[in-house]
């Protein structure tokens, strides 16, 4: 059993509750999502497992998750990276957004998400539990596609992708075509 940290709406930490009934609750807790861009400004994105328990077979940023009671966001973000997508490297906070969202099987995200960049151009091996597919893709590309087939995607990814803190960063630091 996985304890994440559930906090106030001024993300200050109230106390803890485990995964799974925080999800039931609709607790406000914690999370982070990571975007991880190469050399070629192409982001890396992957397909979530079908048996996750929501958003399973869509498509989303790098990673994403929670941390564990007694873990920092960045410690948090940076074992996450390395347990699912199978590298780690540096990661900038970019910026943090509330959400909250009902899942047709009834849980409930309700999130502090915490948004980090990084860069990554190396080889890498994914963990299977973890991920279905990943693919490197151009933001013009991604945006494209969301637009045409939102349904593909994860509620959060697409709160990420039209957040003013994620097109400055695209703007600031990717040569786009």
């Amino acid at each position: 059993m996985t304890n994440i940290i559930i906090v106030n709406e001024h993300d200050e930490e109230i106390g803890t509750g485990e995964k799974l009934l925080v999800h039931q609750k609709g607790w406000l807790h914690r999370a982070f999502s990571i975007l991880v861009f190469n050399d070629n400004n192409e982001l890396l994105i992957h397909q979530r497992t079908s048996h996750k328990y929501h958003s399973g077979d869509l498509w989303t940023n790098t990673c994403c998750g929670h941390p564990n009671a007694n873990e920092g966001i960045s410690e948090a973000a940076h074992r996450r990276l390395g347990e699912e997508m199978g590298f780690d490297t540096s990661l900038e906070f970019l910026y943090k957004f509330q959400y909250r969202t009902v899942f047709e099987n009834g849980l409930i995200e309700h999130e502090v998400d915490h948004v980090f960049v990084g860069t990554y151009n190396e080889s890498f091996i994914v963990n299977p539990e973890e991920v279905a597919d990943y693919k490197w893709v151009s933001v013009d590309a991604l945006l494209d596609d969301v637009s045409q087939n939102p349904q593909n995607y994860t509620f959060w990814f697409k709160e990420i992708l039209k957040s003013s803190a994620f097109m400055s960063y695209v703007t600031a630091n990717l040569v786009l075509a």
